[in-house]
């Protein structure tokens, strides 16, 4: 076995990048344990020592020497060590070789074991270190195989998983497709060969990114996003803002080119982009667009906050199973309650909320970005 055990550990060690005297320490620990086990010797203290030159193994049993004998299978009175050799002292170790006869099939079974366990170890390190400060970034990926639940996809050579939950429900890939995810764990402490690297299509974070790849002013910093809030596949909302330049409008692009590769590449995706302001009764009515506002009502107490719009655009403030509304207290993080004109008045808002100045649909700007193929 020793020859062909060294040649396995060089090969290991120089495939994947491991250090061979790791691989040496740990097949020698390991066989020291799996001799205790396999032949009665728990208590024994013992040494195993691997030849680097000839792949040889061998185990030692380790005596102690000591001026009186109490244990004399563990130890080796001092005069006893003088006869062997006269340099030794009082708690000094001599070594006294018991190999079994079969000790090899046991080593041979360990070492398997051990340099297998040490290929998974490197493998997930490798792949750990690779990815470890790709989280939260964008990668392009090929799509290599489908079960019933995932997806994995090619990442530079490594397999990562799309879960049924990370992937958009109208979205479908083939095989070999290549398609962007964003990166959102990487897990070295996995069972398996590798470790684990999760995607996802659904993540707020892979909205951003897609603007900071096609906004030039947003890498540049330039415009800053502030918030993003995103029901996967069907609408987003994004807030920008900027003290040099119009926010909204270098998103959107030259006649909506920047903001409609974006939504080309979530498949159909309606995102609107908002602007965002310090003060919250204006960022409030703007993550409402594409709805007017007439008035907005703070309590800074609670962060809630009651809108008023016209009662023909109440609907559209509110949108499809409420869709509009609970997208703009995710992106403004204040709770919102909208009412209609007409209702407003008969609650006397003014009076009941906050008792403070509305802000206006005027005075706020009210932005509506209309994505192509918005309603």
């Amino acid at each position: 076995m020793g020859p062909q055990l060294l040649e396995a550990i060089e090969q290991i060690a120089k495939e994947k990048e491991i250090d061979k005297n790791i691989i040496i320490d740990a097949l020698e620990q390991a066989l020291i344990s799996a001799y205790r086990r396999n032949f009665g010797k728990e208590s024994e203290a013992v040494k195993v020592e691997f030849d680097q030159q000839t792949g040889d193994i061998r185990v030692f049993a380790l005596k102690e020497v000591v001026e009186r004998l109490t244990q004399p299978e563990e130890q080796l009175s001092l005069e006893e060590a003088h006869e062997i050799d006269p340099t030794y002292e009082l708690g000094d170790f001599h070594k006294v070789e018991v190999t079994p006869g079969d000790f090899g099939r046991v080593a041979a079974q360990t070492a398997k074991q051990i340099v297998t366990q040490k290929m998974r170890e490197a493998e997930r390190e490798r792949i750990y270190n690779h990815f470890a400060d790709r989280e939260d970034e964008i990668m392009t990926g090929m799509v290599e195989r489908q079960d019933a639940r995932n997806l994995y996809v090619n990442l530079e050579g490594i397999e990562a998983v799309l879960t049924t939950h990370e992937q958009m429900p109208n979205e479908r890939f083939g095989i070999r497709e290549y398609i962007k995810v964003y990166v959102t764990k990487v897990d070295p402490m996995v069972k398996g060969s590798g470790a684990s690297i999760l995607v996802s299509r659904t993540h707020p974070g892979l909205l951003k990114r897609l603007f900071e790849i096609e906004v030039p002013e947003i890498a540049s910093g330039e415009v800053e996003v502030k918030s993003v809030a995103r029901e996967a596949g069907d609408r987003s909302k994004i807030a920008v803002a900027s003290d040099e330049i119009d926010p909204v409008g270098a998103c959107v692009g030259q006649k909506g080119a920047r903001v409609q590769r974006i939504v080309n590449e979530l498949n159909g995706e309606k995102i609107d982009i908002v602007r965002y302001s310090d003060d919250p009764k204006e960022y409030v009515a703007n993550a409402l667009s594409p709805a007017q506002v007439v008035a907005v009502y703070v309590n800074e107490p609670a962060k809630a906050t009651i809108v008023v719009v016209p009662d023909f655009q109440l609907s559209l403030a509110i949108g499809k199973r409420g869709q509009n509304a609970r997208l703009a207290a995710k992106l403004t993080g204040w709770k919102i309650d909208i009412k209609s004109e007409s209702e407003a008045e008969s609650m006397e808002l003014k009076d009941v909320f906050m008792k403070v100045e509305p802000a206006t649909a005027e005075a706020v700007g009210v932005e509506t970005v209309q994505v192509e193929g918005e309603e």
